[in-house]
């Protein structure tokens, strides 16, 4: 409990201070934190030509320290490169959108004082409350409380305000059918079921820790109900009867299955046969020897709008809200005055001449 209230007040902390470095929708729920990889996105005041009170950036009548950029940084780092160190390119890139978080947060900030927007109390005394219900025979927790509880209450509240100003800003009004039906023309694929087969297994099953002697005695006794099959027998009586596969009860019957989610092997044999047709060799699966029919073959149908019309509905509510989201923040930012000090951050890759032309991003 000790250990896990220090990391949760150290969470807690690190989230006042930098704001957790993102826009209120994408906040992170929980307060542990990864170790930082060596050479990822260390912190600017480490540099002695940087100091921690230093401005990285103005917004409008409002500062950024580098301090409070740095340690933004390390929280992203934290989260997007946790598995090493990651190129150089991707710090330089994550270094930008850290400081357009750090500015899009205060001038979303602003607009929602602007607007009267409140934040939601009941909702922080609760979250609040869990924290005291979580910790509160803690003799840790009673001596930070007071101390943490100012600044935790102001990040919630700024939190609660800027997710109720996006909810306000992604509220679009609700399309008529003739808008449904020109989205659901212009993105067939979207309403359109991928191809998918109906494919029957016999499988003999192999423990895969077990020596090669047991994959071979397997691999024969495939061939041998192959050679059964080729010569008249019932697929279904012989997966009745031999199959470890739960379908091996439906005569080896797996249903319908969407291409491109089979395990390759079994894709690649699939993709050789006719509907009705057997594999004339078994192929070896993590779970042992199968013997696989293609039955039959459906290929991608597009959904009538009848049938779709409230898929449609939400994926262009959705696809609207984005775009009205996107729109607000190049807005704010257009309407702003914002000064950046990026002389300290790694440069930016060069984009290719041929992903320039074709308005690609290089990856």
């Amino acid at each position: 409990m000790r250990n896990h209230l220090r990391i949760l007040l150290m969470g807690v902390l690190l989230a006042v201070c930098v704001a957790q470095a993102q826009t209120p929708a994408d906040a992170p729920a929980g307060p542990a934190a990864k170790p930082t990889p060596e050479g990822a996105a260390k912190a600017p005041e480490a540099s002695p030509e940087i100091k921690a009170t230093d401005t990285f950036a103005t917004v409008n009548d409002s500062v950024i320290t580098w301090g409070e950029y740095g340690g933004a940084l390390q929280a992203a780092a934290r989260q997007k490169f946790y598995h090493g160190q990651p190129p150089q390119a991707e710090v330089a890139k994550l270094q930008r959108e850290v400081a357009d978080n750090l500015v899009n947060r205060i001038l979303l900030l602003e607009e929602a004082k602007r607007r009267g927007i409140q934040p939601d109390r009941e909702a922080i005394n609760k979250e609040i409350a869990q924290y005291d219900q979580r910790y509160g025979s803690s003799e840790q927790w009673k001596k930070s409380r007071e101390q943490m509880l100012p600044g935790l209450t102001k990040h919630l509240e700024e939190r609660s305000v800027l997710q109720r100003l996006e909810a306000q800003v992604r509220e679009v009004p609700a399309p008529d059918e003739a808008t449904l039906k020109a989205f659901y023309d212009k993105n067939p694929k979207l309403f359109t079921e991928p191809s998918k087969v109906r494919a029957s297994v016999i499988l003999l099953k192999v423990d895969p820790s077990s020596g090669g002697g047991a994959w071979k005695g397997a691999n024969e006794e495939a061939q041998r109900i192959i050679a059964k099959i080729k010569g008249g027998a019932s697929f279904a009586e012989l997966a009745k009867l031999h199959s470890g596969d739960p379908s091996g009860a439906q005569g080896g019957d797996m249903g319908w299955l969407h291409l491109g989610t089979l395990p390759g092997p079994i894709q690649e044999v699939l993709d050789k046969l006719k509907p009705g047709e057997t594999a004339a060799d078994p192929v070896q699966v993590l779970e042992g020897i199968a013997i696989l029919r293609l039955d039959e073959i459906q290929p991608e149908q597009q959904k009538t709008f009848g049938e779709v019309q409230e898929r449609a509905r939400a994926l262009w509510q959705r696809e609207q809200a984005e775009q009205a989201w996107k729109s607000f923040l190049a807005q704010l930012r257009q309407n702003a005055k914002v000064q950046i000090d990026e002389s300290k951050l790694l440069p930016l890759a060069a984009e290719p001449e041929a992903s320039k032309a074709t308005g690609t991003t290089a990856h």
